[in-house]
């Protein structure tokens, strides 16, 4: 698997002494130390290191089929979704691997008293002398350090344990892992809103160039969608209907934010102009989440927070929304932060047991690549990290993404095992797929954002490519286009009328395989729309033979809404907006009322919904125009059936709620 400097180096590594071939064997080994590290010393054999022993999970490799089992159609099973506890226990380490790993400690000198076992049963913990630690695994510690930022590590290029042993242990640590902080700079950003804005001086909005809005009041007719997409817009698109009152309290949308804020002024503006059957004042749920805090004075209100709030409130009001605000301002917004990952403090504060869940070599929260809370910054947030604080939505709706080469395999792989777990419960997830077509964002990796030694390898989109979420990409009602015509995919070249080109987030994981539930739809697309570029199949064989993107990688986007020429007021004036980040509170909206729908029924919210949409792809609105550009290609081609640019297609309130009402 081809991963970026981070994912082949990370936290800690050894020097070691020869095996023990008749009772232990080598458990992980560094090929290589990284030229920007030097080693210097032994550690101190008096010097005090704390160890953990990732345990090994049980029936992860069974996660997939669990999920399905609760979310296909056809499952006699279907939304009867885990409780948080029966998710623990499924995947905690057997008995038998926490005996067998804690005998091996006590039978080699480690006091049991000072074994401490992790409340998610995920890990044992233990502090010993560097002596104690390297006779334990057969290795010697040494300090690292890193040239360019003095970051000190303590490591070992491989180490040992009993081979009965091996099967129970994940990793160790201190074990064979470097990492350095790296600054986050605009090019270097792994997280980002994805969407744009255009306004002029005055407030007045900057609309593609061709055309000039009206007065707001002429906005807000269904002639005019072609120019300004406003709530009328949206639901004549979709055919949703008004809300009919109700509003269950068990059924708040979840909408995240970080870096970004809401300005109530904003939201009062919109309603007053757009939806004035919603009252002055009416604001999200805060579930503040490690010093977040919202919201702002107008003038420094974000074009993100403000584009779902006013995009969701139509849709869903009386329904409620929470916003989960994450992270405090020193990592939330500030370019010189070290924090180079994303979405984990989040996934810990609706999830108390990923704070500590060990998989994929890692235990809790990246100590590199994630926020370190208490926050030592002057005005950084002062208490511990928080764990399982907020139950989660029954949908949740997010807008930032970045792209799977930025960060480490191991990193996305460990999160992606908590996006299934949250499906198994029962919780719908939508991540926004993308403004840069079969790219990333221009200056991510490469001056295009594409990958490779020419930069004309595709660069699929994190934590998109996870099988677990739905990806929304972005469509458009284009000039003299009316919403009772059929949609294409976004394509705006550079300048018209953004700053730089906008099209819809869409191709093939380089980490994930297809899964089942999409394998015939993607199948059908390379069987009748066989895309003219050279492919290669799997990471390993990265860019082999001039392939371009990945032939066996899972596909996204999964569906598709309306991301452009959004009506808006953001920091007090009007404007126009776009971006997937549009598309994603739309479709996660939708879903929302008809979870209302379902759960007036009695029955259970949907859950993950991939399976019930690639089995009845009929209740989506098909979308055969439009590509997604990029890497000096036109990228895919939307076309009939399931697309890498549009997914499967629009809304169709009523058929989706037809369809989920039908089911158990």
């Amino acid at each position: 698997m081809r991963l970026n400097a981070i994912a082949v180096v990370a936290f800690a590594a050894c020097s070691c002494a020869a095996p023990h071939a008749a009772t232990h064997a080598i458990h992980e080994k560094r090929d290589y130390t990284p030229s920007n590290w030097v080693k210097h010393d032994r550690v101190s054999a008096a010097a005090i290191i704390p160890v953990r022993v990732g345990l090994t999970q049980s029936n992860l490799e069974k996660g997939y089929d669990f999920l399905m089992d609760v979310s296909h159609p056809a499952s006699t099973n279907y939304a009867k979704h885990w409780t948080p506890v029966e998710v623990a226990d499924m995947f905690a380490p057997s008995d038998e691997s926490v005996a067998a790993v804690r005998e091996w400690l006590v039978i080699s000198g480690i006091p049991a008293e000072r074994i401490t076992h992790s409340d998610n049963k995920g890990w044992l913990a233990f502090d010993v002398s560097a002596q104690e630690a390297e006779n334990l695994l057969h290795t010697e510690y040494y300090v690292y350090e890193h040239t360019s930022y003095g970051h000190i590590e303590i490591a070992c290029d491989q180490y040992q344990v009993p081979k009965h042993v091996q099967q129970h242990v994940d990793y160790i640590t201190p074990g064979v892992k470097l990492a350095a902080p790296v600054k986050r700079g605009h090019s270097q950003r792994s997280k980002s809103k994805r969407g744009f804005g255009m306004t002029m001086g005055d407030g007045i909005p900057a609309p593609p160039k061709s055309r000039t809005p009206g007065p707001i009041k002429l906005l807000n007719e269904l002639e005019a969608c072609d120019v300004a997409i406003t709530p009328i817009c949206v639901a004549a698109l979709y055919e949703v209907p008004p809300t009919l009152g109700q509003a269950n309290p068990s059924n708040s949308l979840g909408i995240f934010e970080e870096g970004d804020f809401y300005a109530q002024k904003d939201l009062n503006l919109f309603f007053a102009n757009f939806t004035p059957y919603i009252p002055k004042g009416t604001h999200p749920i805060p579930a503040f989440i490690d010093g977040a805090e919202a919201p702002v004075p107008v003038e420094d209100a974000g074009g993100e927070s403000d584009l779902d709030f006013q995009l969701a409130y139509p849709l869903i009001y009386p329904q409620t929304i929470t916003l989960y605000q994450t992270d405090d301002l020193n990592y939330a917004t500030n370019p010189n932060s070290t924090s180079l990952g994303g979405f984990n403090t989040f996934l810990d504060a609706l999830d108390g047991s990923y704070c500590t869940y060990s998989a994929f070599g890692e235990t809790g929260d990246d100590p590199v690549l994630d926020p370190t809370y208490p926050d030592p910054a002057p005005d950084g947030y002062k208490g511990k990290l928080q764990c399982g604080v907020y139950k989660p939505t029954n949908v949740i709706s997010v807008s930032y993404g970045g792209q799977e080469f930025d960060l480490p395999a191991y990193y996305q792989e460990r999160q992606c095992n908590e996006f299934m777990k949250l499906g198994l419960q029962g919780h719908s997830i939508f991540y926004a797929s993308g403004d840069d077509g079969v790219a990333g964002p221009p200056g991510d990796d490469s001056e295009n954002g594409c990958l490779g030694k020419k930069h004309d390898i595709f660069s699929p989109a994190w934590p998109n490519s996870c099988p677990y979420l739905t990806n929304v990409g972005a469509t458009k009602v284009y000039p003299n286009k009316t919403v009772f015509e059929p949609e294409c995919a976004v394509v705006d070249p550079i300048n018209e009328p953004y700053s730089v080109a906008f099209s819809s987030g869409g191709g093939f994981s380089n980490i994930y395989p297809i899964p089942s539930y999409q394998a015939d739809a993607v199948a059908k697309f390379f069987a009748d729309y066989n895309p003219p570029y050279k492919y290669y199949s799997g990471n390993a064989s990265f860019g082999k033979n001039g392939g371009i993107y990945n032939r066996i990688g899972r596909g996204y986007p999964d569906v598709a809404a309306n991301g452009d020429n959004i009506a808006v007021y953001n920091a007090g004036n009007f404007t126009l907006e776009g971006g997937t980040s549009a598309s994603t509170p739309i479709f996660s909206s939708i879903v929302n009322r008809i979870n209302e729908e379902r759960l007036l029924f009695g029955k259970k919210p949907i859950g993950f919904i991939n399976p019930a949409l690639y089995s009845h792809p009929e209740v989506l609105n098909d979308i055969t125009c439009g590509s997604n550009p990029g890497c000096g290609t036109n990228g895919f081609e939307a076309v009939p059936g399931w697309d890498p640019v549009s997914g499967l297609g629009t809304p169709n309130f009523p058929r989706m709620l037809a369809l989920f009402l039908s089911l158990p």
